[in-house]
């Protein structure tokens, strides 16, 4: 028998969660003229971006997008779920990197009462959150493989259990996930579910980072200031020309997210009319070179570096990556590793490495533009 959902306590449980258009509108989301909410950039490749999200959206289709950090993959996965049919039910939301993992199945599945010490109530998981909405998924390439079976089943059945209950539970949920990693490569290094891959990468959308939209970042940065002068209540009119120059050509390894804060930031320290941009702030270190006394810490910099990859095997992510060895994002490692230079085969030279693109994971695909890049249409 089929147990069924109570809906006074989804309801109750869904009222402590923001209304998404509501927080949309007091957040300052932009709009732009596709009509996506927070989505900001006219460029070729973010437009074909939000022509998938166009074309998927009234689906029911799996979503699985992929991208940096900080490219603005939850706006995409909220601008799928405003414009499908599901717009009016809960949009909710989880990031499997931010939850233990002996936490992650409470948080999705939910428990019965007693299901351990101190479950003194019922309590239910996010899929049940999300019963005829939309459930995102971020970070899904750090759900811990023991999750993965129990997933994958929801997806295809749309039921499971909750922890300590063997009542069967039916959910009607649409599930967008997103990762900043290559999970093709995850699947070859066994570190991810080919079945559960394949489940979730039915209409994969890659979102490309900032510094390939360089033609963008005028228009988010106009975006930005009127969203953080209304908040912070100044009357900023202009931003000079020569800003948005360092702006348009600085290379954002933080992307959107770093630009946002950024311009916050500067918003802040405006006291006139004029944007007072702390441009000091994004000049980056030069090359040093072969005469400088500072060429011994670069040197040093790149050495380190070159000896964490190759024990970790030129994995770059993951768990077991040269960026967690390091205590750095991922995406600032492979920055680094573009300025000094850095490839498997030796040390490149700056001009070299900059026609080619890195590969978030495997070592046999460093000198490739990763799978999921090609199948986002960028």
């Amino acid at each position: 028998m089929f147990a069924a959902i109570d809906r006074t306590e989804t309801k109750s449980r869904y009222d402590s969660h923001v209304n998404l258009s509501e927080h949309l509108a007091s957040s300052g989301a932009g709009e732009d003229s596709n009509g996506f909410e927070g989505v900001v950039g006219p460029s070729a490749t973010f437009e074909a971006a939000l022509k998938k999200v166009g074309i998927v959206a009234p689906a029911d289709s799996a979503v699985l997008i992929q991208g940096e950090t900080g490219t603005g993959k939850e706006l995409i996965a909220k601008a799928i779920h405003n414009q499908s049919s599901r717009r009016h039910a809960p949009f909710v939301k989880i990031n499997c990197a931010a939850i233990p993992a002996e936490l992650l199945e409470n948080e999705l599945f939910g428990h019965a009462k007693g299901a351990f010490t101190g479950a003194f109530v019922q309590t239910m998981g996010r899929f049940e959150l999300a019963h005829k909405g939309t459930l995102f998924l971020d970070e899904i390439g750090d759900l811990p493989l023991q999750l993965q079976p129990k997933l994958l089943r929801v997806l295809q059945e749309q039921e499971f259990e909750r922890l300590g209950s063997a009542r069967t539970i039916k959910v009607d949920v649409r599930v967008v996930t997103a990762t900043n990693q290559d999970l093709s490569i995850m699947v070859q290094n066994r570190q991810f579910r080919a079945d559960l891959y394949y489940r979730l990468n039915v209409f994969p959308i890659w979102l490309p980072p900032l510094r390939d939209r360089s033609g963008d970042i005028p228009l988010l940065v106009r975006h930005f200031v009127r969203k953080y002068s209304r908040r912070l209540q100044r009357n900023i009119e202009h931003i000079p020309d020569e800003a948005l120059d360092v702006l348009k050509h600085h290379d954002w390894p933080g992307n959107i997210r770093e630009l946002q804060n950024f311009i916050e930031r500067a918003v802040l320290m405006s006291t006139g009319a004029d944007l007072d941009a702390p441009l000091a702030e994004l000049t980056s270190v030069p090359e040093a070179s072969a005469n400088s006394t500072n060429r011994t810490l670069a040197e040093a910099e790149r050495d380190y570096i070159f000896d964490v990859l190759g024990e970790t095997n030129w994995v770059v992510g993951g768990r077991d990556g040269a960026a967690v060895r390091l205590g750095v994002p991922r995406t600032t490692l492979i920055h680094k590793m573009r300025r000094l230079g850095i490839t498997r085969g030796g040390l490149s030279s700056a001009s070299a490495h900059q026609t080619r693109r890195l590969s978030l994971t495997a070592p046999s695909t460093l000198h490739r533009k990763p799978e999921w890049a090609h199948a986002g249409g960028a």
